[in-house]
Parts: C-alpha cells; structure tokens; sequence
C-alpha cells in the first residue's frame, strides 16, 4: 500500500478549505491522503460536522475509507478509490455549506465512470461561503468552457440555524478539462438579485435599490434588477428568515464575476447592500476579469487541466495562496503567481493533462 501523503492543516490560512481540497485531489489521483492539524487556525479547531460531510462524500463517490473522521478530530487519513456513478445524497445535518460541499465534489464527479447526481442538504446561503447563484452564475460558466458538464438546481433555501436547504447537481464525466486564458474583460452589463424567506418585501426591494443604485454611481452599464421574497408554504422558502444580495457583473468573453453579502439581523437593508458594492468597486479599480473568490476557485480545475491556463485576479487572497500550496503539493501542477500590484495578480498554471 502506498504511504499517504502528508499535509499540514496549519498552512495558509489553516482553514476547511486546505481539508476539502486535499480530499478531492487525492480522490483524483486515487493518492492516500492524511491531513494533520486540521483547522488550526480556527476556533474551536479540528473536524465541524459541515467538514465530515463533505470528506464522507468525496468517500462515498470513490468507495474510499475515511479514518478519524469524529467532530473535533485534527487528523485523518484517506484512501480512495475510483470515482464512481450514481446517485448520492449528502447531508449536513446542520446549516453547513451546500456550496462548500460542492466544491470539494465537483472536481470528482466530473471524473467519474458515468453520470453522477448528488442531492446536497444543509445551508445554501451562509457567511464565508459562495451563495448558489455564484456558482450557477460564476464558476460554472468559466468551467463550462473548460469542458465541465454539470447542471446545479437550488431546490430550496437554507440559512442558519437550521439549515434545511435542498441542492441538486447532475453532473457528467469529462475526459480532460480544457486550459483557459482569462487576461482581458469589459464589463457589458450587470444584474442586481435580492432575495429573502419569511421577511418583509421591502427589504429585498430596498437592497435592490441601494445596489443599482451604486453600480449606476460606478458607471456600470446596463443594470438588471431582480427580486425574489418568498413566504412559507412556498416549497423554495427556507425554515428559518433570511436575506441577501448578488451582485453579477458580466462580460464581453462570456464570463462573469460576482460580489454577494449576507444580511444580518440589526443591520440595515441598504448597508447589506454597500458591502456587494464595495466588493464591486475594488474589483473595477484593479481591472482584473476574474474576482478573488474564483481565483482561490479555479486553482484546482486549471491545475488538472490540459495545457497552460493564466488569468488575472483581482487580490491574491490567502485562500487563493493555499489551494496553489495543495495543488502543487498533491496534483503536481507547476503555478507561477505574479504580484500586479494595484492590478492584482497574474496567476499561471501548466496543468498536468489529467484523465481518468
């Protein structure tokens, strides 16, 4: 048996991040994997049960074995085996990311041995995780031109603490992702959608408001706005009231790049709104087509990818420093990340041509 690979969770920004992102390269390269000092940075460290689901799927998709896989835990080991096809149903349990789920699945599913459809349950909307629509509007048409095939369905919402929210996501297998080149991006038109469950309509109407309005003060042209505020029984409407906001500014190369915030409670409608725009306005500042949650995002689909991908963030963010660290470490990609100062950061990666 192959000695698995080590990986310190400590690196970086020590976060799940470091843990989803070992498990589903190793899952690929059907490479055991043991990660230590899991979550280190975190309080309190060690597995949450959002982090045990999402390992638990990827071993469930490759018929691998997961030791030390309890709450708390700062270690385990994997060892997969071949993604296979199916149907999967992955659940939280709590209010845990549906999305951060997704981004440890995806990547393994796409080289599965046929077709593969996951029903993911927990939360589709959470702080510090991509809301759904940024990865429908997002990541996925930047992996589309890659060659991926998935289809992803908000089926009902999720926020804390319940959770409750429902995803689908069919997905078929690939033979190899193609390389892409994202240097360049006008922005052609933008797309405001507010959304909420169980809370009055006029919040929704009024971040809307406050972010087009801001997008027009940037000079972004073409502004859609779009509104959803759903009410139980509504078979879309989450358990527990919630509200946010995505702001989607599209491009003339097809893609898109996408600034969300989460509403809180005791915080204003319009300031829930400021916040996607701010986010907005640094993006704009710096020019660069690809935004910092897609950069950290892409790492491991260019590293696994044919042939040479470069493209140009907006901030190179500690997330984007340590998915380089695993995809070097684990898939054997070779990156070269270049400070752009203002503008960003140029981030070049030959990928290793994988197929299954």
């Amino acid at each position: 048996m192959v000695e698995p690979l080590v990986v310190d969770g400590s690196i970086g920004e020590g976060g799940g991040q470091i843990l989803r992102m070992a498990v589903s390269a190793a899952a690929l390269l059907s490479r055991p994997v043991r990660v230590v000092n899991i979550r280190a940075k975190r309080d309190p460290p060690g597995l949450r049960p959002q982090h045990m689901v999402a390992v638990k799927g990827v071993a469930d998709l490759t018929r691998g074995r997961v030791e030390g896989l309890s709450v708390g835990s700062t270690e385990i080991v994997f060892y997969p085996s071949t993604p296979k096809s199916g149907r999967f149903v992955i659940d939280a349990g709590t209010a845990g990311s549906t999305t951060l789920m997704l981004q440890s699945l995806l990547p393994v599913a796409s080289f599965a041995t046929g077709p593969v459809e996951m029903e993911l349950r927990g939360g589709t909307n959470n702080p510090m995780a991509p809301p759904v629509e940024y990865l429908n509007w997002v990541l996925m048409p930047v992996l589309r031109e890659m060659g991926v095939k998935a289809e992803i369905e908000l089926v009902r919402r999720g926020f804390y603490p319940r959770g409750g929210g429902l995803v689908r996501a069919r997905v078929e297998p690939v033979r190899m992702l193609r390389p892409i080149d994202v240097g360049t991006g006008r922005v052609v038109r933008a797309k405001v959608f507010a959304y909420s469950c169980n809370l009055p309509e006029h919040i929704v109407e009024r971040m809307a408001r406050r972010a087009s309005e801001g997008l027009k003060r940037l000079n972004v042209p073409e502004v859609a706005v779009e509104t959803e505020a759903l009410h139980s029984p509504h078979a879309k409407c989450s358990s527990d009231p919630g509200t946010g906001v995505i702001i989607v500014l599209e491009l003339d190369n097809g893609l898109a790049m996408g600034f969300d915030s989460l509403g809180e409670r005791g915080v204003p409608a319009e300031r829930v709104a400021d916040r996607a725009i701010e986010q907005c306005a640094r993006q704009l500042r710096a020019g660069a087509p690809v935004d910092s949650h897609l950069g950290d995002q892409l790492v491991i689909w260019v590293a696994l990818a044919n042939g040479r991908s470069t493209y140009r963030v907006t901030e190179l963010t500690g997330h984007t420093e340590t998915a380089v660290f695993i995809a070097e470490r684990i898939i054997g990609a070779r990156f070269d990340v270049e400070s752009l100062g203002d503008r960003g950061a140029r981030i070049t990666c030959d990928g290793i041509g994988f197929s299954r």
